[in-house]
């Protein structure tokens, strides 16, 4: 499902972006999500998920980022939990609205994001380099 450069492979398993986002947005808390495999050493691809919740959400963020991933091992699998589940304000996107899981991807391992022409929200990119950078550490 979604286009072939988004596939995640994890572990030799592979999984389509939106088969995750479709699990974290049936989340009563969650008004929109992306879903990115990024480098791991030891499989493959790890997931990473980007999760915006709904203005009237006042609760605690780690308390959702947890009960997202479980809900994501519970629907999926155990092996597609995800390895980190964030919280943002914005997730960059084209004029029209569509996602750009490529840049997310990018920004988040610290590579050169290439053509940014049709991203119309460059904050979002900062705020998830920054992710990376708080990740790391």
């Amino acid at each position: 499902m979604g286009r072939s450069d988004d596939t995640i492979k994890i572990a030799g398993k592979r999984l389509g972006p939106a088969e995750v986002e479709d699990v974290v947005l049936e989340l009563d808390d969650v008004s929109e999500a992306a879903a990115v495999g990024v480098t791991d050493p030891v499989k493959g691809q790890k997931l990473v998920v980007f999760m915006i919740p709904k203005p009237k959400f006042s609760g605690d963020p780690a308390a959702l980022a947890e009960t997202c991933a479980d809900a994501v091992a519970k629907r999926l699998g155990r092996p597609f939990r995800p390895s980190k589940v964030h919280i943002v304000s914005q997730l960059p996107k084209t004029r029209s609205g569509k996602v750009m899981r490529r840049l997310i991807r990018q920004s988040y391992s610290n590579e050169k994001p290439g053509d940014l022409s049709s991203l119309d929200n460059p904050s979002a990119l900062e705020d998830i380099s920054a992710l990376s950078k708080i990740t790391a550490n």
